[in-house]
Order: structure tokens, then sequence, then C-alpha cells
């Protein structure tokens, strides 16, 4: 598989307008090449260009990592004295003659230590932004993909359930977070999870990305959670909102409001169709229904080897939807400073239409 992939790769390398592309420990190395490592103090990169076999410069205790991978790679290993690494750093590159050349990077991932280790052996080199081009190969999944995220969402929505019997009036938003990470080990998911579960509840749940906090769950609150499992590489993205106890009237009405908000970005998507339909359906809801300017985000973002990818469901986002493409459908309704909600769910584009990988109860659950 990796051999495919290398091989697209350099198809599109050659048709870009890159002479290279330079990519550090990250999941768009691992994609390419199955190589795993961790950002550390010590640097790895690999180059690739469309008519030579990779190059990677690694420290020498991660060398048996490319024993015996089944494609032509050039290692280039380096001792623990840094003071050794600029030699073998410039004897590799040496090796691609990529001095004047257009080397691309992705902005995001590439860290400032292995960018001057690269500028330092071909200062007249350009660096334009690679993301376009490294997305365009990740963006659509392939059926293996396609299962291992599944098997996230499985994981991720059997967790929830476990969980959600030990949710108490009084436990505070860390302990419960801490219990669900329990639930998401017990059903499935790697240790590696794609982020760290929000829990949020009453004022603290009208901030999206709140963290979970020592404040406890009181009667009245609405309550959100956003989670999400990592299966063979691969993750989920969800969120539900419930009721803790009985909420007033507006809460539900909320609820409501992002629950048909929900329904409609997931009836948008289809092949064919671009991005922005997911945005607009979604938010055409919540604006009808007076709370527009309390929906403060995006409807959705894509998932697979990150829990934050291409394709981006925005307004302004005409990039055409394809089969293979994952993403979730997520509004929301913040009212600041009282309660809010979310309701999330993972798409995956088909040939004839979109289908949804998570069927978790999405109506309003009483919890507490």
């Amino acid at each position: 598989m990796n051999s495919i992939r290398l091989s697209k790769l350099s198809n599109s390398l050659g048709t870009s307008g890159l002479e290279a592309l330079a990519l550090n420990a990250g999941p768009s190395l691992v994609y390419l090449t199955g190589l795993h490592f961790h950002l550390s103090e010590r640097p790895v990169i690999a180059l690739f260009t469309a008519d030579h076999d990779p190059v990677i410069i690694l420290p020498e205790l991660e060398l048996l990592k490319v024993k015996d991978v089944p494609y032509d790679i050039k290692a280039f290993f380096y001792s623990e004295n840094p003071a050794d690494w600029d030699g073998i750093f410039r004897r590799a590159i040496a090796t691609l003659k990529l001095d004047g050349k257009r080397i691309g990077v992705e902005p995001r991932q590439m860290r400032l230590l292995e960018f001057r280790q690269i500028k330092s052996c071909v200062p007249k080199a350009d660096f334009p932004d690679a993301s376009d081009l490294v997305s365009s190969l990740r963006v659509r999944k392939e059926a293996a993909e396609i299962s291992a995220i599944r098997k996230a969402v499985k994981a991720a929505q059997s967790a929830l359930e476990a969980t959600i019997p030990l949710i108490k009036v009084g436990m505070t938003e860390t302990e419960l977070a801490s219990e669900l990470v329990v639930q998401l080990l017990r059903h499935g998911s790697q240790s590696e999870m794609p982020f760290a579960p929000i829990i949020s509840g009453g004022p603290n749940s009208a901030n999206p990305h709140a963290n979970p906090s020592d404040r406890k769950i009181r009667r009245g609150d609405m309550l959100v959670v956003d989670w999400g499992a990592s299966v063979d590489g691969y993750v989920s993205d969800l969120t539900r909102t419930f009721a803790v106890g009985d909420v007033n009237y507006e809460y539900r009405k909320i609820h409501r409001i992002v629950l048909e908000a929900n329904a409609a970005g997931r009836e948008a998507g289809k092949p064919g169709a671009p991005c922005a339909n997911v945005d607009i359906a979604a938010r055409k809801v919540i604006g009808k229904a007076g709370y527009g300017k309390y929906f403060t985000h995006r409807t959705g973002h894509g998932i697979g080897m990150e829990g934050h990818e291409e394709p981006y469901m925005r307004g302004d986002n005409m990039q055409l939807l394809e089969p293979g493409m994952v993403y979730t459908v997520e509004p929301g309704i913040y009212l600041p400073d009282r309660n809010g909600v979310r309701i999330e769910d993972n798409m995956v584009i088909t040939e004839n239409g979109a289908e949804c990988l998570s069927d978790l109860e999405r109506g309003l659950l009483v919890v507490g």
C-alpha cells in the first residue's frame, strides 16, 4: 500500500511545480511510509522527489524501523552527539541536489527544529506550502481507512454508552472525563486518542472548546460531551448533549433546533456538492430560529489520521465532496454564561450519497 501511495506522490510532484516534499514526524509521514516517529528533540526528516528513492534522516536508535520496509528508501542516521548532525544532514540532502529548488513543506506540522536543519543545507531553496498537495492524497479514504474509522466510531459510542450511567449530580467535569477515558480504553481505543474528551456543563458548555474543570455538574445544566476514539491510527469525533435533570424550556428548544440543523447538515452532503452546502444547510436552520449569532464555528471538518483535516465544512469552501471523504457535522448554539448545545456525527461520502457512520441517540437524554 505504501509503495502505491509513494507512486501517487511522485506523480503529483511531477505536476505540482515542486521538486521535492519534506516531511517531519507526523500523520503525513505515516500515511506515505508507514513509519511512526514521535516529535522529539531528535529531528526526523524524509525527503521525497519525483525521480529518486525517498531519503530519510533519523537517529541511530530508530534505524531498525526502516530495515524491512517494502519499498526502496535511503536512510542516513546520526549519533546522539548534536555536533555530528549537520554533517549527516548535508550528506543526505546533497544526494538529491535540491539547492535552489522548490521544496514543499506542511506549515502546520514542520517545526523550526527540522526546518532550520534543512534550510542550512540548501540556503537557496524555496519552501512553499505543500498542504494542498498532501491533502489531495489523503482526503479520499480507501476502504481500509474507512473501516478503521468505523471501528473508531463504534469504540467511541460503546464507551459513552458505558459512561452515561456513571453521570451523577455533584461529580466534577474532570471526574466524568476520567471515567470516559477509561471506558474508551476498555472499548478498544488506542491510548493516543484524537483529543482529550471535552466535558462541559452549564456556563462552561457555552464554550465550544472548554477544558474539563473542577466545576460540579448541577441540575438544570446542559452537559456537552465531545469525545473520540482512535483505532488502527484513525479517529472518530462525536458530540452529544444531555440534560442534567429538568432543564428550562429554552434549553430544550435550542437542543431541538441543533438536532434539526444536524439533520439538515447530514442531508446536504453528497458527491459533487460543495462543502459549503453542508455549512449553509445547518446554519440556515439555526439562523431561521433566531440563534444565528450563537453558532460561532464552521459546521464540520474532515477526520482520518487526524481529528481535524481536509475537507472543511465552511460556508465559503467550494471544494467538491467526493466519494471517500469523511467529515463531521457538528452545529451548535452557545448562550454565553448560560448553556450550550452541540450534536456531532461522522459522515462518509459514497458513490451515490452520504452515509452517517454514527448512530448513537441524538435526542435529549436526561442524566444524573
